[in-house]
């Protein structure tokens, strides 16, 4: 199955993660000791991932390019779409190959489906506890390290969508960048006078919103604020830009900030406490 995503090197991904694995550059490293020494090289296994939880499912074509990584002869079934809703026992995967192949690879490919569909779950209930198709749920740049492209995928397949990638492609103007420059306008005018064309500018209170505004920027976060406090924002900024809500949201409080009339609600718990969904992998020789 083809995999791509812009700006992420899948083949690079898989051979980093592992040879980390392997201890590939490390004195003793570079093998999978315990399958070379108890499994034949001959050996065959077929295997059968599948969910032990309801989740959402992503990441399932990268698990297996672990496995085609380590025997491109594998025979690979995925059963389920990306972005699917499955329940308990439900069969994701199935494999027949090499069993050291299998062996090798399985930790890498379980933990990447995992944690890619643990997000997905995680995204889909906020979805439905915003339960406003009005208003679009956003993740943020709280993503670990060198994983963020297959993050921001997981939030997509979740049916949530991607605030910013990284620091290209927007500025952000946050209370850091407000302290150097004086103030909230000041802040946004040097972003325009740089030729910044998308500038998300924060603010935490009312007052910010028109100097914010006048000095141009194109989309508000309005941080941390109450649902009586964004109502009154959205008011005011009376559909001139985007507003997003940010901060304190929670499955608890999101529908009632989604309801104000903000565009936006961005959450930076989809990607970084979503925990790893419940997924196994069994084995029978063949």
């Amino acid at each position: 199955m083809s995999f791509t995503l812009p700006g992420f090197d899948l083949d690079r991904f898989i051979r980093d993660t592992l040879a980390e694995d392997l201890g590939e550059g490390l004195s003793g490293g570079g093998s999978d000791v315990t399958s070379e020494s108890v499994i034949p090289a001959e050996a065959r296994f077929a295997g059968v991932m599948d969910s032990r939880d309801p989740i959402v499912v992503a990441g399932l074509p990268v698990a297996e390019a672990f496995f085609r990584a380590l025997d491109p002869a594998m025979t690979i079934q995925i059963l389920v779409e990306e972005g699917a809703q499955v329940g308990p026992g439900t069969d994701l995967m199935r494999l027949e190959g090499n069993a050291r192949a299998m062996l090798t690879a399985e930790r890498s490919a379980l933990n990447t489906v995992q944690h890619l569909s643990g997000i997905a779950t995680l995204v889909r209930d906020y979805v439905r506890a915003m339960d406003n198709p009005a208003c679009t749920l956003l993740d943020t740049r709280k993503t670990i390290p060198g994983l963020r492209h297959l993050e921001k995928y997981a939030v997509r397949m979740g049916g949530g969508s991607n605030h910013r990638m990284g620091l290209w492609d927007a500025a952000m103007i946050k209370d850091n960048h407000v302290l150097v420059a004086g103030s909230v306008g000041e802040a946004v005018r040097r972003a325009v006078a740089a030729g910044v064309t998308e500038i998300i500018c924060e603010v935490d209170r009312i007052d910010q919103i028109e100097p914010a505004l006048a000095a141009g920027a194109t989309r508000l976060l309005l941080d941390n604020m109450e649902p009586d406090t964004l109502r009154e924002a959205v008011t005011l900024v009376a559909g001139r830009v985007p507003t997003e809500a940010s901060g304190g949201i929670n499955l608890q409080t999101i529908r009632a900030k989604a309801a104000t009339g903000v565009d936006y609600v961005s959450v930076g718990r989809l990607t970084q406490s979503a925990p790893a969904a419940d997924i196994g992998l069994d084995f029978t020789p063949l």
